[in-house]
């Protein structure tokens, strides 16, 4: 009560600045809660990414392969420079695309993406997502991490990261820290475009998303 008494003995002036900073500071954290704020460092991204990534995970059951997907889908789109990713997967091929071409592989490559962690992050038995920190090497930002398995098992999972429009976004995912997402993917995109093209491609693409959601396994 003494705090109490003491504070309202301060001028009217005073009172207002105080509610003003409250009021500001929920604000503040309100605007980080709903993504709202673009990240300030390549970490940010990589634990906002996780903690959406958790919280799809332990809701995963009731949610549904489409619920998760559903939850997932604009996660993915701010995370990741999705059209960056799609231009270095397709390689020297994407200059002799047509703007409707590069789009419509964007939109299955994104579709793709999010169907997959969709499906392989389905439910949640105690697994640990930790940011071990942030280095920087010849070709970009490398923010390292690791997701602890159930059985206390540590898998590395390395995040490549760049600035696109003032925000942090990943631009490559190195699996258990050294094997490039994006190579992998080049690699098998290449023999699909060499027997089918880029339509043949695009139809994989989205047919393999739907399969992966239309799973309902949860």
């Amino acid at each position: 009560m003494g705090r109490l008494n003491s504070d309202d003995r301060r001028s009217p002036l005073a009172r207002k600045l105080g509610v003003f900073i409250a009021v500001l500071l929920v604000a503040m954290v309100l605007g980080r809660g709903l993504g709202e704020a673009a990240p300030s460092n390549p970490a940010d991204t990589v634990h906002r990414f996780y903690d959406a990534l958790l919280n799809t995970m332990q809701n995963g059951p009731s949610l549904g392969d489409k619920g998760r997907y559903d939850r997932l889908a604009p996660v993915i789109g701010q995370s990741f420079d999705v059209p960056y990713m799609a231009q270095k997967a397709i390689g020297s091929g994407w200059t002799k695309l047509t703007s409707t071409q590069q789009q419509a592989v964007t939109e299955a490559f994104q579709r793709y993406m999010t169907a997959t962690y969709a499906d392989r992050f389905d439910s949640y038995s105690g697994e640990k997502f930790q940011v071990r920190g942030v280095e920087p090497s010849s070709f970009g930002t490398i923010v390292q991490s690791q997701i602890v398995k159930s059985d206390g098992a540590p898998v590395s999972i390395n995040y490549l990261m760049h600035e696109n429009s003032g925000a942090w976004q990943i631009a490559d995912v190195y699996l258990t820290g050294t094997i490039s997402q994006l190579a992998t993917l080049r690699s098998q995109f290449s023999a699909v475009l060499a027997r089918q093209g880029v339509d043949g491609l695009i139809a994989m693409l989205n047919e393999k998303a739907e399969t992966l959601v239309a799973n309902n396994k949860s």
